[in-house]
């Protein structure tokens, strides 16, 4: 089986790094090539997405990816800025269905923003579809207003778009998610404003009729970001579009603990799949050695479980962040009085001394 490692910028080698040692150590033959992305692909080649890597991501059963994006490339061209890369690969590997676990363990109680009482026991996941919605809509771009009070000035304008088809693939996988867990879905949405949403909600109801055994729910968007607050535990399975779920994927990562503990996975619908942290590339820490690797360890879990068919492989590193974390130790984004503080290569460690 032939893993695309992919780390990108700021923080992405660190953490990937200890996720592949992490790999390695489960005894398992992966081949593994290694191949620049984001700003480390627009250094090699002029290109965030460079013709190589992408041809590499297609080739692979599987692609482990660290994180893009860096300050220093913000005067860039928007096609040429880093997360540009992910967009890309997104679109060119097919990868409509985003699956992001939000779950809570029992030793980071503390460490989440809200009350032990209100998110002990969390687990959420959150379907998000990929590859439509405003971010990839048309036209768009910066033109003159042709109407309305501000007529005659310069106007920036994007599209939001998505075809049945789009809409029912992705309700497939959240309804057939749910089954396996609790059997309850929300969709979320923003129907009472958005005709693409009203079409959304729609569709979503039609195919419910084909997954009798789960119970559907609509929710605003807002009342959704309200909700996952106020009380999250009400949610198992979240189906939303586009830029809701990158929204509130993030929120649900501070319910957490931090966004540092929290894997995704990407899916085609052959269910190969692009297994990344939920968080960014954090050019502010990178190198310093502190960033938190969990992520994109229990990332490396998920495309174990997802792609490449090795649930028992993916339970055991599950089961080694577990230990680690009942040992007490922690970086600094959970660290908390009474803990042990570690770096990125400590804990990488520590999840390889756990899996024996």
């Amino acid at each position: 089986m032939k893993i695309a490692i992919l780390p990108g910028d700021g923080i992405g080698p660190e953490i990937v790094t200890q996720a592949v040692k992490v790999l390695n150590a489960l005894g398992e033959q992966f081949e593994m090539e290694t191949a620049p992305v984001g700003g480390a692909g627009y250094e090699a080649s002029g290109h965030p997405l460079p013709e190589a890597t992408l041809k590499l991501a297609k080739q692979a059963d599987a692609v482990l990816f660290g994180a893009v994006g860096d300050w220093k490339y913000d005067t860039l061209d928007r096609p040429l800025r880093p997360e540009q890369a992910i967009l890309g690969l997104r679109k060119n590997l097919g990868l409509f269905g985003n699956l992001r676990p939000a779950i809570l363990y029992p030793e980071l109680a503390n460490a989440s923003t809200l009350k032990p009482e209100v998110v002990s026991g969390l687990d959420i996941l959150i379907v998000r579809e990929l590859t439509g919605d405003i971010y990839f809509g048309q036209p768009r771009g910066v033109r003159e207003c042709p109407d309305g009070p501000f007529k005659g000035q310069r106007e920036g304008f994007d599209t939001m778009r998505y075809a049945e088809g789009e809409i029912r693939r992705i309700a497939h996988v959240a309804f057939q998610a749910a089954q396996k867990r609790s059997k309850r879905l929300t969709s979320v949405d923003k129907a009472n404003v958005l005709e693409t949403f009203q079409f959304w909600k729609d569709i979503v109801t039609d195919v419910h009729k084909e997954y009798p055994d789960v119970a559907l729910d609509h929710m605003y968007v807002d009342n959704a970001a309200m909700q996952l607050v106020r009380a999250p535990k009400k949610f198992d399975v979240i189906v939303t579009g586009n830029m809701f779920g990158d929204i509130l994927s993030d929120q649900a990562a501070m319910l957490t603990g931090s966004i540092g503990m929290l894997p995704s996975a990407s899916l085609d619908a052959n269910n190969k799949g692009l297994y990344e942290p939920s968080h960014g590339s954090a050019p502010d820490i990178a190198g310093k050695g502190i960033a938190n690797p969990l992520a994109t360890i229990l990332s490396a879990a998920m495309m174990l479980r997802f792609s490449l068919n090795k649930a028992e492989q993916a339970d055991r590193i599950e089961n080694a962040v577990k230990k680690v974390l009942a040992q007490g130790l922690r970086t600094g984004d959970i660290y908390e009085e009474g803990t042990t503080k570690v770096g990125t290569e400590e804990m990488g460690n520590a999840v390889v001394k756990a899996l024996a």
